[in-house]
C-alpha cells in the first residue's frame, strides 16, 4: 500500500491493516481477509502450496482464491485512482483483515465496535468469479454434550455409555437436517455433524461422555435461537438430558488482543434493487459493455457482521472461485486479478453517481 501511493496505512491492535486513499466526507471500504486455512494433506497437491505456481493464465497456491487475489487487487485499485486522478469526494478504506477462517467477521466487529470506523457502504472481494454477490446463509456452531457413567468394559450393564446415548441423537439430526428452512435467494438451512468427541477411562471401559459439534447455516428467517431449540425439542435429546450449547471464541490474534464474540454469524442479504448493488452492476456495464451476474455466495465472509450485526450494506466482487477455497491445487486467475482491480477503481465513483 506504501508503495504504491496510499495516502495513510496502518496496523490496528488487533493486527488489521488499514490502508486509506483520498480525504473526502464519505467512507466507502473494501475488504480482504490475509489469513488462509492450512494445506491438508499435501500429498493431494500438484505442487507445492507453499512455493505456489504460475502459469501463463494461473497462480496457484493456498489462498490465491481465498482471498489473497482480492488484497491484490484492492491494492493495484488503489494504485489506478491515484495515477488517473480518479480521487472524489469519498475516502476509500482498504482493509486486509485477520482471524476470518477462524471466526468470520470478528475482525470487523472489532474494526466498527472498537475503533469506531463505520463506512457508508463495503465491497467483499471474496472469491466471486467475477461476479455481483449481494448476500449469504448464516451460521452457527454447536456443541451436544451427554453424559455417562464408566465402568470395565467386560460388565457394561454397570455402567450407562455416553456414546450410546448419543447414536439416538445423531439420527434425529440426520433427519432435522431434511426440514430445514428455505429462502428462494439463499437456498436451505443446513446441519451437519463435523466433530465428536469422548471420554472414557481406557479402550476396556464403558465412556462416560460424549459430545459432537454442528455446523448449522442459517437461511434467512431462521434464527439462532431456534436452531438451538429446535435441537433441545428432540426426543433423544430430551431422554439423554444433553446439553446444547453454542460455542464461543476466545483465541488471540497475531498480535496477541482476545476479543471474544459467541460463534454465531448472521444471515444477511441486501435486496436487488439496492443503490449499492446497482452501483456495482453500472460500474461493471461501464468497463465491459454487458450485464453481470448477480448471486450469492455459498460460504461465509465478513459480511455476516457489517451486514448481519451492523446494517452495513455489503456487495462482493472478487477474482477466484469459491470451489477453489480451502481444497487442494488451489488456484486464481491472473484476468480475474485484473477485472477486480479495474472494477475496484472504478465503484467508488460509481457508487457516488447512483446514490
Amino acid at each position: 500500500m506504501e508503495k504504491v501511493g496510499f495516502d495513510k496505512v496502518e496496523i490496528d491492535p488487533m493486527g488489521n491493516v488499514l490502508g486509506y486513499i483520498g480525504h473526502g466526507p464519505r467512507l466507502v471500504a473494501m475488504d480482504a481477509h490475509i489469513d488462509t486455512v492450512g494445506i491438508g494433506n499435501i500429498k493431494n497437491w500438484d505442487f507445492d502450496p507453499y512455493e505456489g505456481m504460475e502459469t501463463d493464465e494461473l497462480i496457484g497456491g493456498r489462498g490465491t482464491s481465498d482471498q489473497e487475489g482480492g488484497m491484490a487487487s484492492m491494492v493495484y485499485a488503489g494504485k489506478i485512482i491515484k495515477d488517473l486522478g480518479l480521487e472524489d469526494e469519498y475516502t476509500l478504506l482498504v482493509t486486509g483483515t485477520v482471524q476470518e477462517e477462524d471466526c468470520d467477521g470478528l475482525c470487523w466487529q472489532y474494526i466498527i465496535e472498537q475503533s469506531g470506523i463505520r463506512p457508508e457502504f463495503v465491497v467483499s472481494t471474496e472469491p466471486t468469479d467475477c461476479q455481483v454477490y449481494r448476500g449469504q446463509r448464516g451460521r452457527m456452531e454447536i456443541r451436544i454434550d451427554v453424559q455417562g457413567v464408566s465402568c470395565h468394559g467386560s460388565a457394561p450393564e454397570r455402567g450407562d455409555n455416553a456414546i450410546f446415548k448419543m447414536g439416538p441423537i445423531l439420527g434425529e439430526l440426520q433427519e432435522l437436517s431434511q426440514r430445514l428452512g428455505y429462502d428462494e435467494f439463499l437456498g436451505k438451512g443446513t446441519l451437519t455433524v463435523s466433530e465428536i468427541f469422548f471420554t472414557s477411562p481406557s479402550r476396556c471401559a464403558v465412556a462416560d461422555s460424549c459430545a459432537v459439534s454442528i455446523d448449522r447455516r442459517l437461511t434467512w428467517g431462521e434464527t439462532w435461537e431456534g436452531a438451538l431449540d429446535e435441537i433441545r425439542a428432540l426426543p433423544a435429546v430430551q431422554k439423554a438430558n444433553a446439553v446444547v450449547s453454542m460455542y464461543n471464541y476466545d483465541r488471540p490474534s497475531w498480535t496477541g488482543l482476545v476479543y471474544p464474540t459467541e460463534c454465531y454469524f448472521p444471515t444477511w442479504k441486501v435486496e436487488e434493487d439496492h443503490f449499492t448493488v446497482k452501483a456495482l452492476v453500472n460500474a461493471y456495464e461501464g468497463l465491459f459493455g454487458k450485464a453481470p451476474v448477480v448471486d450469492k455466495w455459498t460460504f461465509s465472509t465478513n459480511g455476516v457482521s457489517i451486514m448481519g450485526r451492523h446494517g452495513i450494506p455489503v456487495i462482493g466482487f472478487g477474482p477466484g472461485k469459491e470451489p477453489e477455497a480451502h481444497a487442494p491445487n488451489e488456484k486464481t486467475w491472473k484476468s480475474h486479478l485484473v477485472t477486480c482491480a479495474a472494477m475496484y477503481a472504478a465503484i467508488p465513483l460509481s457508487w457516488l453517481a447512483t446514490e
